[in-house]
């Protein structure tokens, strides 16, 4: 290729000269590269994501064996040497999957394998059964007129395929998001989709709907009326097209019974590792705790527990504490709608936080560094930049970092944010689905994830540049 000037590039070289002395108490590189070489060993991440899977399993949000989750991880990481292992309780309704079939009467009588979207109505305790009429897309159905679906079973499909950044999730899980609650507006009896999913398994991916009544699933408050709304497993979608596309009626049975307590509770677990300053900005990694009932939640998110605990527990064993303090926040009931990270934040938003960052991409490689930082600590990106640089891990100047899940809505409200971008080419394989359990961890890939951690801890919570507030909503 051929050099090019390029003004924005000098103007970032200047800025890095200009605020080099802001990195004079940050952590020496080499000191940073032994810590994060010496992860690249690690086991305590392997250990916590094992131990959460075997002795908790389903942690589904605001049920018991959620809470007999956070009861373990506060032993866990007490036993570990954290500061201050507690929880935050917060209030929120319980949805709970029931009985869930379906089977095609006519024209061509066969079962099909589904699971209940999160916050789905329920049919009659004997099923419902009605004519189906399908649509290509969200937009398709939003075009339809209501009498198109008026009293009938709406399916929904679409063509999400694998992608390294996981992007399609964005568009195409909308599918899954908003379809139910317009199906239900224009009159359907019920809903099915084709699972937000890249896998040809008969495991149908689970997850949560959104009724237009806030984050959490509800009967009521002025969103639309809950209807029985499910995921086919993508074999049986495409079954389901092929019979569609013979042209002939199709009327389809389905029972799904879940329900819904409306005064359930979950919580945060929360932990630090004290830093020298007490009076700086605090650093905050996540990952949340609860997961959806089919598999065991290993890749979403047991494992980004362990990866985010792992790299702190490195840093708490260091022969120097770092200059902020670390906390690390194991988040309550994310599947149902980010209900932990607007907990923290109705709890915590006062406080300055000088970093957020999550894992909640399963613990394939990370392979891409973005950051949100002011323009003045130009230096602390570059720094990540050459530490992360040799685990494979290319920084992304341009884009902005968001903070992962629970913590996007801080880094929405301006706190400084890094993302460590993992790899997404099987993540939705496996997302939400039976298939959710331990044996699709790589320990490899997870250690490369600690060290990646590791190296971002060891910079950003020694770093005395001030690294926010930045403009409210420049987070992706």
């Amino acid at each position: 290729m051929f050099a090019r000037y390029d003004k924005s590039m000098t103007k970032r070289i200047l800025l890095l000269a200009a605020a080099l002395p802001s990195l004079a108490s940050a952590e020496p590189a080499d000191t940073t590269a032994a810590l994060r070489d010496a992860a690249l060993g690690d086991e305590v991440a392997w250990d916590i994501t094992e131990g959460l899977t075997t002795e908790i399993g389903q942690r589904l949000a605001g049920t018991a064996e959620e809470a007999r989750a956070r009861a373990w991880a506060v032993a866990r990481l007490r036993a570990l040497g954290f500061a201050d292992p507690r929880i935050e309780t917060f209030a929120m309704p319980v949805w709970v999957r029931g009985a869930e079939t379906a089977e095609i009467v006519a024209p061509f009588p066969q079962r099909l394998v589904l699971a209940a979207l999160g916050g789905s109505g329920a049919t009659p305790p004997t099923g419902l059964t009605a004519e189906l009429v399908r649509f290509d897309s969200l937009a398709a159905l939003e075009a339809a007129p209501d009498a198109a679906v008026r009293g009938k079973i709406v399916y929904v499909t679409h063509a999400m395929t694998p992608t390294q950044d996981g992007s399609q999730y964005g568009v195409y899980g909308d599918v899954r998001r908003k379809a139910p609650a317009i199906a239900s507006r224009k009159g359907a009896a019920a809903i099915l989709i084709r699972s937000i999913g890249t896998d040809h398994h008969r495991n149908p991916h689970t997850g949560a709907t959104n009724w237009g009544t806030g984050a959490t699933p509800s009967p009521n408050g002025g969103g639309a009326t809950p209807i029985p709304a499910a995921a086919l497993a993508l074999p049986d979608a495409e079954q389901l097209d092929r019979i569609v596309g013979r042209g002939r009626p199709v009327t389809m049975k389905l029972v799904l019974t879940p329900h819904l307590t409306p005064n359930g509770q979950s919580g945060n677990v929360i932990a630090e590792v004290p830093g020298r300053d007490p009076r700086l900005p605090i650093v905050v990694v996540g990952c949340h705790l609860d997961s959806w009932d089919l598999g065991t939640g290993a890749i979403d998110d047991a494992a980004g527990c362990g990866i985010v605990t792992a790299a702190a527990k490195r840093i708490l064993d260091s022969p120097s504490r770092p200059l902020r303090t670390i906390r690390v926040v194991w988040f309550g009931a994310e599947e149902p709608g980010l209900l932990g990270g607007i907990a923290y934040r109705q709890r915590h938003g006062d406080e300055p936080h000088g970093v957020v960052a999550e894992s909640d991409f399963g613990a394939d490689r990370v392979w891409r560094l973005r950051t949100n930082f002011v323009a003045s600590a130009a230096p602390v990106g570059e720094a990540l930049a050459r530490a992360l640089l040799p685990l494979g891990i290319a920084y992304d100047r341009e884009g902005k970092a968001s903070g992962g899940s629970d913590l996007s809505v801080m880094g929405a409200a301006g706190s400084p944010s890094v993302d460590l971008d993992q790899d997404g080419i099987r993540y939705f394989d496996l997302h939400h689905t039976p298939d959710d359990t331990l044996d699709k961890i790589d320990p490899a890939q997870l250690r490369q994830n600690v060290a990646a951690w590791t190296a971002t801890l060891s910079i950003v919570a020694n770093a005395a540049a001030a690294l926010g507030p930045v403009p409210a909503g420049t987070s992706e």
